[in-house]
């Protein structure tokens, strides 16, 4: 990988950055925060690339400018005397042109990769497959919880439904009706669940958090399918099969189909 190739991978690097962190892209990788970081990091790529291809400019101009001017066209070239000894005092110490030339790596190219995979994969976000795989994120209790609005159904994210149900007994939940959103996931034995799953920085750090479903289930459960759940809350629980935290049930009338949100990931609940 020679100079102007590392200028390209630069180039079309800081690209891609900035195309994923100006749309919805990015939210395949990290969380909804870093985007301006995402971007930020496309913007210097980018400027050491043009600052790159500037120096490189400059060299060539430079080199060219102190070097010995070309004969005229109808000018004999100089004779070459050092022909007529095999060995004169500087023939043994003449430079090499190429002694010196620095080549870059070829693992450099490796470089590339990332670049492919960023422009041509957009991987799916983690689902079901990896939540029930994974232990529950639920593991740490809050200080406390914020006052619930007195009318409606409650709307609810499942990181906020578990913890109220785990840690303050359901005790602002009882007799509510509630409605969750997530994902649906079966474990070994059909059971469903419930799922979101939480980020701490990026996707590879995901972590689910889950709610046992019972009641008035579909007949056809879809795993990785998207649905709104209304039910209200139950004090039955189960663990983890993968760290042993608490499950909490919920216990459901009726589901609908939604879409998957624009952002799949929801922010990693820690209390």
């Amino acid at each position: 990988m020679n100079r102007h190739a590392q200028i390209v991978v630069l180039l079309l690097t800081g690209g891609a950055l900035l195309h994923a962190g100006s749309t919805d892209l990015y939210l395949r990788y990290v969380k909804a925060g870093l985007q301006p970081l995402l971007i930020g990091a496309g913007v210097v790529l980018i400027a050491a690339a043009v600052a790159t291809l500037w120096y490189e400019r400059r060299a060539t101009r430079s080199g060219q400018g102190n070097g010995a001017p070309a004969p005229e066209p109808n000018q004999a070239p100089a004779p070459d005397h050092t022909a007529d000894s095999d060995h004169t005092p500087d023939s043994d110490h003449a430079p090499d042109p190429d002694r010196h030339a620095h080549h870059e790596p070829r693992v450099a190219w490796l470089l590339v990769l990332p670049l492919l995979a960023l422009v041509l994969v957009a991987p799916p976000a983690a689902g079901s497959y990896t939540a029930m795989r994974t232990g529950s994120a639920l593991q740490e209790q809050p200080w406390g919880y914020s006052k619930l609005p007195a009318g409606g159904p409650l709307k609810l994210s499942v990181a906020d439904y578990a913890g109220r149900a785990v840690y303050d007994k359901g005790r602002a939940l009882a007799g509510r009706q509630i409605k969750v959103a997530g994902f649906l996931a079966l474990d070994g034995h059909g059971a469903p669940y419930l799922v979101r799953m939480a980020l701490n920085c990026c996707a590879a750090d995901a972590q689910p958090v889950k709610i046992a479903l019972t009641g008035e289930l579909p007949p056809v459960l879809q795993p990785d399918s998207w649905i709104e759940v209304t039910g209200t809350y139950t004090p039955k629980r189960t663990k983890d099969p993968v760290n042993g935290t608490a499950v909490p049930y919920l216990s459901v009338a009726s589901t609908r189909p939604v879409k998957a949100p624009q952002d799949p990931y929801d922010e990693a609940w820690n209390g």
